[in-house]
């Protein structure tokens, strides 16, 4: 990286950072903050939650061995909560305070350092000073010793670095600052132009086969769509982007920053050299790219007016995230249908499994996507065995809901929530609103009042029309079997020949039963039927259910609950369905991306499809999101 300096902006920095990697073995960060004009009670904090990631996660917990100093007299360090700490000093004489962090969390959302890798969001590094968050800050990271070929790559401003990146950066005030990530290693690293945007992507933990060319390619492909969907042929508000993808065995999730993106991934998901086709791997994170680089406008720039600032201390309520992270996974597969990296078919089949994510979800019958983004700090991030019961996603039925509107404004011909989106950011000038400015051009563009579809889709928990609005623009619908486990009601877990319930869906077969979640499902007796008699088997795998059951629709479940052994009588569903969707020859949906639609719903509906314009058309995600 070439040494840069930042524009002058004739403010000295308020707080410096020296980070240093003491122990690549022992994961940990040493840091020291320079505060050069403290108040005489200083106050710092540790954030306790990353914007993006709606959890309190006590960073602070990891945080260790807090000293301060003036000179070479030591300052008194008073802790007043879990997160915030008084420094006792001399005012306006530089205050230096130095500590530990241990950083072993493989995630986006934290800190990571080993001696292949090294990884930190500040806001688990970086001690925020009070009274002084609106200076601007500097930040120097030291590289770590025995370390030749390890580089360093961040969004920050680059102001005295050398071509490994390591060095000093600058930031025009914390938030910046917080909002963005570093990364080091090995890693590789490539570069591209979207929309006149220099772009880069590093890659970490990349095995030999990986086609680097191709990620390139694509991810180009997406930044552009993306850029065009909301500026047309106009410049995009970032002048720079940045990448970072952390490879590893098992992994997969992804958090959004102003001017850049972490993202973990399953190495097998990788493109391969030599390997043409595009695997569900490969797709599931070229639609995470879409996602996260979709953020960049709707929820960096454009964002919950509850989100204008920042509270550090504490979680941040907003009734939106239906909006900000459900219409994004309505965009994000769809960019990749209009960029042209799937088909038809490849598109329908993810849409699919939203809808049916969703239609198996009992809880949205409990909770609207206006709670569930409310209540997203107490349940969304913390799962239970009740949670399909009792709540919904706000990515996947917030993607349906930005469906389904896209479909209402679609078939009455007057505008599309393209459109829409684009008013929206329009109105707000890509920065703080609420949900009436949403309704405010919903009503406008689409020339009607949408009170209705506002108070029964996001505020309500009725059916969602989704029936209604796909088969009027000419997609079938058909219902094809369930697998067992969802004609039951029920979620298991199966290893070493042991079946054990982890969800019982409320209204199933199973919850009528009355299992449980823990319980182990040992076997299934059977009644004499037709000269047969009797039996009783044991089950290894759910699946031999229907083995052993064949046609009864009546069997004993024998279970272990708590050590105790239960029969329970089961009646087994017949007929149970999942819905697929498919685009039929009238289907305004054409073969090839980048063609213009060649035909309509019905009346004067406004197609949906792919286009070669920023108004291009379709639906939605499919992903849970469990790296977040």
């Amino acid at each position: 990286m070439p040494k840069t300096s930042p524009k002058k902006t004739g403010m000295a920095a308020v707080a410096h950072y020296d980070i240093a990697a003491a122990s690549l073995a022992g994961h940990e960060y040493v840091i020291e903050l320079t505060v050069p004009r403290p108040a005489a009670v200083q106050r710092v904090s540790l954030p306790v939650w990353i914007p993006g990631s709606y959890l309190v996660r006590e960073f602070s917990r990891h945080l260790h061995g807090l000293a301060a100093r003036q000179g070479r007299s030591a300052c008194t360090v008073r802790q007043i909560d879990k997160c915030t700490w008084d420094i006792v000093c001399e005012p306006n004489r530089p205050l230096v305070l130095r500590y530990q962090v241990y950083a072993f969390d493989n995630s986006v959302r934290t800190a990571w350092l080993d001696s292949q890798r090294g990884f930190f969001n500040p806001t688990s590094l970086c001690l925020r000073v009070h009274g002084q968050e609106d200076s601007p800050h500097t930040l120097t990271v030291k590289k770590p010793d025995d370390t030749p070929d390890w580089e360093l790559a961040t969004a920050l401003t680059p102001r005295r670095v050398g071509p490994d990146g390591f060095g000093r950066y600058t930031a025009a005030n914390y938030d910046e600052l917080a909002d963005s990530p570093v990364e080091m290693g090995s890693f590789w690293s490539g570069n591209f132009t979207a929309g006149g945007v220099p772009h880069r992507f590093v890659v970490a933990g990349a095995p030999a086969t990986f086609d680097s060319a191709r990620l390139l390619r694509d991810a180009q492909k997406i930044c552009e769509t993306a850029i065009r969907f909301w500026h047309g042929a106009n410049k995009a508000p970032h002048k720079h982007y940045l990448f970072m993808l952390n490879a590893v065995d098992d992994g997969y999730g992804g958090l959004e920053h102003r001017a850049s993106t972490a993202l973990i991934c399953t190495r097998r998901d990788l493109p391969r050299q030599g390997e043409a086709r595009t695997s569900e791997g490969y797709t599931t994170l070229l639609g995470l790219i879409s996602h996260e680089y979709f953020h960049t406008w709707n929820v960096k720039r454009l964002r919950p007016k509850e989100f204008a600032r920042y509270d550090y201390t504490r979680e941040n309520y907003t009734r939106l995230l239906w909006f900000f992270e459900g219409f994004t996974s309505y965009y994000d597969d769809l960019l990749l249908r209009r960029a042209g990296l799937i088909d038809d078919a490849a598109y329908f089949k993810l849409l699919t499994k939203t809808v049916n994510q969703v239609q198996q979800a009992p809880g949205r019958h409990a909770q609207s996507v206006a709670e569930a983004s409310f209540d997203a700090w107490i349940k969304y991030y913390r799962p239970d065995e009740n949670t399909a019961n009792s709540t919904i996603s706000y990515y996947t039925k917030g993607a349906l809901v930005a469906l389904c509107f896209d479909l209402t404004l679609r078939g009455e011909g007057r505008t599309t929530l393209d459109d829409v989106m684009r008013a929206v950011w329009e109105r707000c000038q890509g920065g703080p609103m609420a949900e009436s400015d949403f309704t405010a051009v919903l009503n406008k563009l689409g020339g009607r009042r949408f009170d209705r579809e506002m108070a029964e889709w996001v505020h309500g928990t009725n059916e969602l029309p989704l029936k209604k609005l796909l088969q009027a623009q000419g997609v079938k619908l058909l219902d094809e079997p369930s697998q067992l486990a969802q004609a039951l009601g029920l979620r298991v877990s199966e290893n070493n020949g042991s079946v054990v319930i982890k969800v019982v869906l409320a209204g199933g077969a199973a919850a009528t039963a009355g299992l449980a979640a823990g319980d182990e499902w040992l076997g299934v007796e059977l009644p004499a039927t037709r000269g047969v008699p009797a039996s009783g088997w044991r089950l290894s795998r759910l699946d031999d259910l229907t083995l052993y059951a064949g046609e009864a629709r009546l069997v004993t479940a024998l279970v272990a609950r708590d050590k105790r052994l239960l029969r329970l009588p089961l009646g087994i569903p017949s007929g149970a369905t999942t819905w697929r969707l498919l685009p039929s020859q009238e289907n305004a949906l054409p073969s090839q991306a980048g063609l213009p639609s060649s035909g309509s719903g019905s009346g004067s509906a406004r197609p949906l499809g792919p286009s070669t314009s920023a108004a291009g058309d379709s639906p939605a995600s499919t992903r849970t999101w469990p790296g977040r």
